[in-house]
């Protein structure tokens, strides 16, 4: 039974890896910062098969104690905005580092670090630089890891479906970020311009299984590997497709980039900030697998759509919840 270490385990990924390795019959020890918020996972597998333990990956003696004995070590650890002792550079790049040495002195035979597409030592996006600079810091001390670049993912504890859906209770326009100005052309007004950002969202349980193929195969050792979904939307859509299944009509409301940049900035200083100047930045570039990347379907993966996982996962947000009458939009 080999021993599995997953740093970031009771994150949105982590838990559904958890439960695919302990469905395997592995031994899996969960990194995290705080144990007892992660007890939870020990339901996920028999008594003594999952084991919270402390970890900072800031904390290099932290990461070495939680490998030793591994065979098999994934990396999930990464934020969405800067906030006190956790900045870009020490937690995505310093960590990954510090997971990757400590990985390869204890001869783990695997190892997966988990990135994000749009990873870019040249990104206006000081998050997406350094995932590309993580990317590297670990290729150098574990040449053999296999690395994993989703678009958005999407799942019952993700940070982008759920956070719009239950913007969408409130009595409130939905934004539709980078879509230009509305402008007139030959074929009438555009208020949405090409839609705005555009997005490849991948299912949380497709990307748990594409980590436990790297685990388990060695000729994705040293690969990149770019992970989305069947289908490809704007901005716009997306918002459309939130509002069509939690059977709720709100108005989309146009920012371009300018006045987005604008709100980044103010709404960094709040504690807890649903929209930074980074993320702007983020959205400036298009969120999509590219052409000659290596892709789900490499690993023998087929992606579920959006479609099929959305109507369950956001029935929570109808009103009435989800036992309220489906009526047509």
């Amino acid at each position: 039974m080999p021993l599995v270490t997953v740093f970031g385990g009771s994150g949105s990924i982590g838990r559904q890896v958890v439960k695919l390795l302990a469905q395997r019959g592995d031994q899996v020890r969960v990194a995290v910062r705080d144990p007892q918020a992660a007890l939870f996972l020990k339901s996920m597998g028999d008594v003594g098969q999952v084991t919270p333990v402390q970890a900072n990956i800031r904390n290099i003696r932290s990461v070495r104690s939680a490998v030793v004995g591994a065979d098999l070590v994934v990396n999930l650890v990464g934020i969405l905005n800067e906030s006190g002792p956790q900045r870009f550079p020490v937690v995505q790049t310093q960590g990954a580092q510090n997971v990757a040495t400590a990985a390869a002195a204890a001869g783990v035979q695997s190892f997966v670090h988990l990135s994000a597409i749009g990873a870019s030592q040249t990104s206006p996006s000081a998050y997406a630089r350094s995932k590309a600079a993580g990317e590297e810091t670990v290729l150098e001390a574990f040449p053999r890891a296999s690395i994993l670049r989703p678009s958005v993912v999407f799942g019952p504890h993700d940070q982008f479906f759920n956070r719009f859906a239950a913007l969408s209770k409130f009595p409130i326009p939905l934004p539709v970020f980078g879509c230009g100005f509305p402008k007139m052309t030959m074929e009438g007004l555009k208020i949405y311009g090409d839609g705005g950002t555009r997005f490849q969202p991948v299912y949380v349980g497709d990307v748990a299984q594409a980590i436990i193929v790297c685990l388990e195969n060695t000729e994705t050792n040293g690969k990149i590997y770019e992970l989305g979904g069947p289908q490809i939307y704007s901005f716009c859509e997306l918002m459309e497709l939130i509002l069509l299944h939690t059977r709720r009509w709100r108005p989309l409301i146009p920012i371009p980039f300018s006045i987005a940049s604008a709100m980044g900035f103010f709404m960094g200083f709040l504690p807890k900030p649903i929209l930074t100047l980074d993320q702007v930045r983020q959205l400036a570039i298009d969120n999509v697998v590219s052409d000659t990347s290596l892709t789900l379907g490499d690993l023998g993966i087929s992606p579920r759509a959006a479609e099929v996982i959305l109507p369950e996962m956001l029935e929570f947000y109808r009103r009435g919840g989800p036992y309220a009458k489906i009526r047509p939009v």
